[in-house]
């Protein structure tokens, strides 16, 4: 099943390469910067999709961890989104669904639990600087499932003259603390991760993600606590 869910991933990395608006490669030092969360450096590559049409617009991307010994795959991570244009309301439904699979060194694995969501989005343009944001019903196929809540709030921007480029993402959402009980009570997490680019030219960038969490890990290696982790990074853009 694992097996096939991973073929499921990668034939879906596939699929937005082919229609990818930007390819990019992280380099993440996280091991050398807090050993205690992880054995070793490494790569990850993010293949990222938008697509705006008179219906509305999607947005899709996938991450790819290569954080495995020798450099093999750990993590592949997707999420895909669809806003629906409904007549002149500036206000769109949103879908959204979220999942991957994990692997370990010792060949253990596990699927990341599925999230669903539908809600509202709104988009706007102030001068230059484009904001999208969106307030959702959060589904979270946990052992005990979860219902939730989710914002997220998106960001770019081009700066002198095309050549620097502000772009990211904050996500806060609820999820039980206990996943397979539900017991416990809520929690709140926090995933933030501004990137920022020099843009070399129309299709070439390099610059950096700073990946801000709180709550976010739930491994024995991360205490729920703040952590913030940067990448060096290079980007093809289309």
């Amino acid at each position: 099943m694992k097996k096939h869910l991973l073929l499921s991933l990668l034939l879906f990395a596939v699929s937005i390469i082919s229609y990818s608006q930007e390819i990019q490669l992280h380099f993440d030092p996280r091991h050398s910067l807090n050993n205690d969360v992880a054995p070793r450096n490494y790569f990850t590559a993010t293949f990222q999709m938008f697509k705006p049409d008179k219906w509305g617009s999607t947005f899709g991307f996938i991450d790819i961890d290569f954080n495995q010994s020798r450099g093999n795959i750990g993590l592949a991570y997707l999420e895909i989104y669809r806003n629906i244009k409904v007549g002149n309301s500036p206000i769109m439904p949103h879908v959204e669904f979220n999942g991957g699979i994990v692997r370990g060194d010792n060949f253990s694995g596990f699927s990341i639990p599925n999230a669903y969501m539908i809600g509202g989005a709104y988009d706007h343009a102030f001068g230059s600087v484009f904001i999208s944001t969106y307030l959702t019903y959060k589904y979270n196929t946990f052992d005990k499932v979860s219902h939730d809540v989710q914002w997220t709030g998106i960001w770019n921007t081009n700066l002198f003259d095309n050549k620097v480029t502000l772009t990211g993402f904050i996500d806060v959402w609820t999820e039980n603390k206990d996943r397979v009980s539900g017991k416990g009570g809520k929690k709140v997490i926090l995933l933030t991760e501004p990137q920022f680019w020099y843009n070399i030219d129309q299709n070439l960038s390099f610059g950096s993600e700073i990946e801000i969490t709180n709550n976010f890990y739930g491994t024995s290696n991360y205490k729920n606590k703040l952590y913030v982790f940067p990448t060096i990074a290079g980007k093809w853009t289309f």
